[in-house]
């Protein structure tokens, strides 16, 4: 069946060229709010659960561990009267607080020796590895926290944040502080979108302990690889994205970029600024923060799959489904129109 005459007009028309809006937000990971006491607290339940877990289920030979369960109550009475001791106050604080912390890793580290007991017999047996790993990881984490509680809360030291873990169950996540006031810390990363003035997601990206202002050129070259020369009209960032030298080189490649000046502007800053075109897309760029809105909305606030490869995953699926979204709505729209004057001359 040959095309009407207006699909074919339609279809050689040109593309109208792109004018893309980025921005950037915390997706967060599946997670507690870290502190060493608590992170202490995982490490121990976790080794006690899978102890029970190969003991009981897989039938591996474990000996010693008759009281299993005492140990997670011991280590959980410990863990909650010390988090009380640390963070309320009262009368002689600092002596309640030590007591509490020194009374903490005695059980703490018995119970990291149990372990490792229990390891080495575990290598002693012909067992499938992946049991074997995820003990020695979480018994590797308990010990890892032992010493930074002792560090810290005894020894007065500043932990490195090099050293510093956020969640036992998700270690890829990061502490991300944006200037806010509420929230102040998130956890989790930066996921960066850029979309167009037809409401869709252009280009993403999950920023691994990458910066934002590092963006602006491979978003750029993700894009004119994809559409070619010229499919760009104009690019917007806000001022996080903004260096002066990445602006001159974009230039050359996309008509319109504007990223706002952080700081005071000289005379000739001030006038780029206040052109006409600059104004109108810099008003525009709102649409972004929109899209990102309805991320969220949607289920991209936090992230329910497990490890990096998920959170890859549930972002590009959650992306995907938002530009579906996008696209079933204006078809729906444009298939009312044309039923309009039909239903007019009904």
């Amino acid at each position: 069946m040959r095309a009407s005459p207006q699909r074919d007009a339609r279809c050689s028309q040109k593309k109208a060229a792109l004018e893309v809006k980025g921005d950037s937000y915390v997706l967060e990971t599946d997670v507690h709010f870290p502190t060493d006491l608590n992170l202490l607290w995982d490490a121990g339940r976790k080794c006690v659960a899978l102890i029970e877990k190969y003991r009981d289920k897989l039938g591996y030979n474990l000996r010693g561990w008759r009281k299993a369960k005492e140990w997670r109550r011991q280590l959980k009475a410990c863990e909650r009267l010390t988090s009380q001791s640390v963070y309320r106050g009262g009368p002689n604080k600092e002596a309640r607080v030590k007591g509490a912390v020194r009374e903490y890793l005695a059980v703490g580290r018995g119970l990291a020796a149990k372990v490792q007991a229990s390891l080495l017999e575990l290598c002693d047996q012909s067992i499938n590895p992946a049991p074997w790993e995820g003990l020695e990881y979480f018994q590797r984490m308990l010990v890892k926290h032992l010493d930074l509680v002792q560090r810290r809360l005894l020894n007065e030291e500043k932990i490195p944040a090099s050293e510093k873990l956020f969640s036992l169950f998700e270690p890829h996540t990061e502490w991300i502080q944006k200037g806010k006031q509420r929230p102040n810390v998130e956890l989790g990363h930066r996921l960066l979108v850029a979309g167009d003035q037809h409401q869709l997601i252009q280009d993403y990206a999950v920023l691994l302990q990458e910066a934002e202002v590092d963006q602006r050129i491979p978003v750029t070259d993700r894009l004119l690889g994809r559409y070619g020369a010229g499919s760009l009209a104009s690019l917007s960032f806000d001022k996080g994205f903004t260096r002066a030298a990445d602006r001159e080189l974009l230039s050359l490649y996309v008509p319109e970029v504007v990223m706002p000046k952080r700081g005071k502007k000289n005379a000739a800053e001030q006038e780029r600024e206040s052109g006409k075109k600059f104004v109108a897309l810099r008003r525009q760029h709102s649409a972004v923060e929109s899209a990102i809105n309805s991320l969220e909305h949607h289920g991209l606030n936090r992230c329910l799959d497990v490890g990096i490869e998920g959170y890859l995953r549930y972002v590009g699926y959650g992306v995907m489904s938002y530009n579906l979204h996008m696209i079933g709505r204006e078809l729906l729209m444009r298939q009312r129109k044309r039923a309009e004057p039909e239903l007019r001359a009904a």
